[in-house]
C-alpha cells in the first residue's frame, strides 16, 4: 500500500490543492506572527509552497502528516525573507503604510491582549537568538507539539525543550522591558503634544497693549 505521501512526491496537483487547503492558513498565521507584515507574509505562503512543489521529492515516509516537512520550508523561506528585507527596505518604503497588527490579535497571536503588546513582543523577539525565536514561534504561536518542532528545524526534541525553555524565561523580561518602554515613549509624547498654557508675561508700567503692537513711552515725556 502507497504511503500517503506518495502522491505529493509524484506531483499530483489534487495531493497539492488539499495540501494548500489543509495548511495554508497555518503557514500564513505563522509568517503574520514572524514578520508582523501582512503583505510580506502573503508573499512567504507563495514562495513555500513553490518551494514544496519544487522539493516535493525530498519528502520522506515519515509521519502521517507533511506538515514538518511543510513548515521546514516554510522557516527557511522566513530565513531568506528576513534577511532579503534590508535590500527592500527602500522599495517598502515607496509604498503605502502597512496596516498594524489589528487588535483581533487573540486570532492571530494566540492570546495577546492588543497590537501594543504584539509590537513589543515582536522587538523582544528580535533579541533573542534566531535558534530560540523559532521554536517559540513554532510551538507557542502556531501551536506545533515537540516532535513536530523538532522535525520542522530538524533537531532532536530536547534541543527544542531547552531552546523553547530559554525562550520563555528571556521573553518575559524582554518584552516586559519593551512594553514599559513603549508606554513611557507614548507617556512622552502625550506630554509633549498637550496645548501649551499661556505664559504670555504681563503688561508692565508705561506699556499699553491693543489690537495693534505695543507701544511704550519712556517715563520722562509725560506731561510737559
Amino acid at each position: 500500500m502507497n504511503h500517503p505521501h506518495s502522491r505529493l512526491r509524484a506531483g499530483d496537483p489534487e495531493a497539492f490543492r488539499e495540501l494548500f487547503r489543509e495548511h495554508s492558513s497555518l503557514v500564513y498565521r505563522h509568517a503574520v506572527r514572524v514578520t508582523g507584515n501582512w503583505a510580506l507574509a502573503e508573499d512567504v505562503v507563495s514562495l513555500t509552497f513553490l518551494e514544496a512543489w519544487r522539493l516535493r521529492g525530498k519528502l520522506r515516509d515519515e509521519g502521517d502528516s507533511p506538515r514538518p516537512w511543510l513548515m521546514g520550508i516554510a522557516v527557511n523561506v522566513l530565513r531568506n525573507t528576513t534577511r532579503a528585507a534590508r535590500r527592500h527596505n527602500t522599495a517598502m518604503a515607496r509604498m503605502p503604510v502597512a496596516d498594524p497588527v489589528p487588535d483581533f490579535a487573540d486570532e492571530l497571536v494566540g492570546r495577546m491582549a492588543d497590537s501594543e503588546q504584539l509590537a513589543a513582543a515582536r522587538k523582544a523577539l528580535g533579541r533573542l537568538r534566531r535558534s530560540e525565536r523559532e521554536v517559540f514561534a513554532l510551538c507557542v504561536w502556531s501551536g506545533l507539539g515537540y516532535a513536530e518542532a523538532a522535525a520542522t528545524l530538524g533537531v532532536p526534541v530536547g534541543t527544542v525543550r531547552s531552546r523553547l525553555s530559554r525562550a520563555r524565561t528571556r521573553l518575559r523580561k524582554l518584552a516586559d522591558d519593551e512594553l514599559r518602554a513603549a508606554k513611557r515613549n507614548t507617556a512622552k509624547n502625550t506630554a509633549t503634544n498637550a496645548p501649551k498654557k499661556n505664559t504670555e508675561p504681563l503688561p508692565i508700567p508705561g506699556q499699553v497693549q491693543g489690537g495693534r503692537s505695543i507701544a511704550a513711552r519712556p517715563h520722562k515725556e509725560t506731561h510737559r
